[in-house]
């Protein structure tokens, strides 16, 4: 259900229903599981890496594991305690993690775990959580069909609303000209919004509909426009500049369920719905992914 590489593109993490969280150490030719963390009785559904450290925050449950891949121990337990802990995220910073839960987001200081998280309320349960990477923003897809999205320093979001279904994925691109780009799927389409250019406006936006069954994963490249979009279809799809699909990428029967790309955007990796792992690497510059 959830899979990521490391900042430093050293380590592979992924997680699923079996509660097991399974971390390789890769190197230039080869991938050496590096150890199996197991979980009974909790889905773990919800991975990511810390943006500079070799630290993996992973869902369980009620609360969220805060794991070091070097010292192969457990660094800090933040407690959601409303409900389950639906999504996570950290801060580019590294000095913030976020949880998202029913009728809330909740951030911790990486310095002080044990102080009060800041909360930010939601009107409904927030499924999905995304932060820009210049840590502008930060954005909430929730079970109401809403979409949230607040300035990192500003208690008002916007809201986006109008969607078929619960916002289930978010993921925002590079920053280059202007604003980073935001892409939120939801059941069998992707919506992606654009800043507008007068501060005093909200968001523009754009469809991507090809997909013929729910989008399951969004992710940016690395450092670019270019999109993939992973569903329950058996597709992964790859949109350049985020609006004209470029390449269709197949091998799983039972259909994707999620997607990272690594550090540099050389790989992306995707997983199956039926276990499987599959990574494609950049053949050559403008030749697409194989």
């Amino acid at each position: 259900d959830a899979i990521a590489f490391s900042a430093d593109g050293k380590f592979l993490a992924a997680g699923g229903q079996s509660g097991t969280v399974s971390i390789w150490r890769l190197a230039a030719d080869a991938a050496e599981r590096l150890t199996e963390l197991e979980n009974p009785r909790v889905w773990v559904d919800r991975l990511r890496w810390h943006p500079r450290l070799p630290e993996l925050a992973f869902s369980l449950g009620r609360y969220a594991q805060v794991w070091d891949a070097v010292d192969q121990s457990v660094v800090a337990t933040p407690a959601y305690e409303a409900s389950s802990v639906l999504d996570l995220a950290w801060h580019p910073s590294g000095d913030y993690l976020i949880l998202a839960g029913n009728l809330s987001v909740k951030t911790w200081r990486r310095d002080d775990w044990y102080d009060d998280p800041e909360i930010r309320e939601t009107a409904g349960a927030s499924g999905a959580l995304a932060i820009s990477p210049d840590g502008q923003y930060l954005a909430s897809g929730n079970n109401d069909r809403t979409l949230l999205v607040w300035e990192w320093d500003n208690p008002y979001p916007w809201q986006m609303q109008g969607f078929p279904g619960k916002v289930r994925q978010l993921a925002w691109s590079a920053v280059q000209a202007g604003s980073p780009l935001l892409a939120s799927a939801s059941a069998e389409g992707v919506v992606v919004w654009a800043k507008a250019e007068d501060a005093g406006e909200g968001w523009t936006s754009h469809l991507l509909d090809l997909h013929s069954a729910p989008v399951t994963a969004v992710a940016f490249q690395p450092q670019s426009t270019l999109l993939a979009t992973a569903a329950k279809d058996g597709w992964v799809c790859l949109w350049q500049q985020s609006t004209q699909a470029a390449q269709i990428l197949e091998g799983a029967a039972d259909g994707f369920s999620t997607l990272a790309w690594s550090p540099q955007g050389k790989y992306l990796a995707a997983g199956g719905c039926g276990g499987e792992v599959m990574v494609w690497a950049r053949v050559m510059t403008g030749k697409g992914f194989g």
